[in-house]
């Protein structure tokens, strides 16, 4: 007999793998995790087949392709105003979530303390207690998940060693706002707590606002790592290839711990990523084209039981089935998936404290006739 003690006991397999293999089982509709279920741009396909005829096909820098993170760098001064040097400050990953483990590893230490905004992405409470820190979470509520600054005060300890924050925010599509920036400025300066901004979402921000990365604020720049994700930019979520940006201090601690998970990353994707990346057009219009499937999928939904709350970006929309039901929110889901034919994602599985305001998630990067069958379905409720 073996025995084992589990370094993440309370962990089970993820909502998402739960709710898409239900999905599966049940011939589902799949609205659960975030992937798209159309194709990339045949271009980029055909880019990464160009470079695997170049015979691009062996080990990459570890930092990553060259030219990829000096695009990357470019990219970040066009909308931000931001100098990161491409040699030292840019970081190709396997994936966004590999950039922001890879992040808490280097510069979480045991019994450091990491101040996280519930409901959050639930990658990052795990990376936190496998590195020996400790979780202080916040829990936003409902309608507007506003962040109140003060109470966050409180939370920061002489042990605070960095703040987990993503905008726009999975699962609630809420973004951060220009006072939120200044109380972040507020909070950290004169500190040396770091900020881990997961930025996966950068384009996907409506009605006009505009995506306020640390990268923009010369004060959150210096303390900040940002992690984004070229899979959620270009409907490849497959590929799992994104990067990092962060000052060179930062940066030199990441890939420290980044050479020796990863080592390198997809040699002739991140070709085909430089060249894509020269078009800035193939980013840009990411705007319209997802807020035109939230507007659609709105509106299919208009007329149902279902209350839609606001949604300012990322490609998911929440809403309360209260009028419906009082069940809990993930007996709701799996009898959504089972019995209706639309596989959702309660939004209690991105709280620490597993609490339930009784709302879902729904994933609206999907083509146009996935999301009316579904809404079909859900107007039936």
């Amino acid at each position: 007999m073996i025995h084992l003690t589990s370094k993440l006991p309370s962990s089970g397999t993820t909502i998402f793998t739960v709710m898409s293999r239900l999905a599966k089982e049940s011939g589902a509709i799949n609205l659960s995790q975030g992937f798209p279920d159309y194709d990339c741009d045949p271009e980029l396909i055909e880019l990464v087949n160009k470079h695997m005829r170049a015979g691009h096909n062996q080990y990459a820098p570890m930092a990553g392709v060259a030219l990829l993170r000096e695009r990357i760098a470019e990219k970040a001064n066009r909308l931000y105003g931001a100098d990161y040097h491409p040699e030292s400050e840019v970081t190709v990953t396997a994936g966004g979530t590999q950039a922001i483990f890879t992040a808490i590893a280097a510069l979480v230490h045991p019994n450091d303390e990491v101040i996280i905004f519930d409901p959050a992405y639930d990658a990052y409470a795990p990376a936190v207690k496998l590195m020996g820190g400790f979780v202080k979470s916040y829990e936003l509520s409902p309608p507007n998940y506003k962040i109140d600054w003060k109470a966050v005060r409180k939370l920061i300890s002489a042990h605070t060693r960095m703040i987990i924050l993503n905008t726009p925010q999975n699962p609630t599509g809420t973004t951060l706002k220009e006072e939120d920036m200044e109380e972040l400025i507020a909070i950290t300066r004169k500190t040396d707590i770091l900020i881990l901004s997961d930025e996966v979402y950068e384009h996907l921000v409506y009605d006009g606002q505009q995506h306020l990365s640390m990268a923009r604020y010369p004060e959150l720049r210096e303390r900040s790592v940002v992690c984004a994700s070229f899979g959620k930019l270009f409907h490849n979520t497959g590929w799992k290839v994104g990067y990092c940006i962060a000052p060179a201090l930062l940066m030199d601690e990441f890939r420290k711990v980044h050479q020796f998970e990863v080592f390198s990353v997809n040699t002739p994707v991140q070709h085909a990523l430089a060249d894509y990346l020269a078009d800035k057009s193939h980013y840009l219009g990411l705007t319209a084209f997802y807020q035109d499937k939230r507007d659609f999928f709105s509106e299919l939904m208009q007329g149902s039981r279902f209350k839609l709350l606001p949604c300012e970006g990322s490609y998911f929309q929440t809403a309360r089935f209260d009028r419906i039901s009082n069940e809990k929110d993930t007996d709701f889901s799996k009898r959504l998936t089972t019995e209706v034919g639309v596989a959702t994602v309660p939004v209690s599985a991105f709280y620490t404290k597993g609490t339930d305001f009784g709302i879902i998630r729904f994933c609206f990067a999907k083509k146009n006739e996935t999301l009316e069958r579904a809404a079909e379905k859900l107007q039936k409720l």
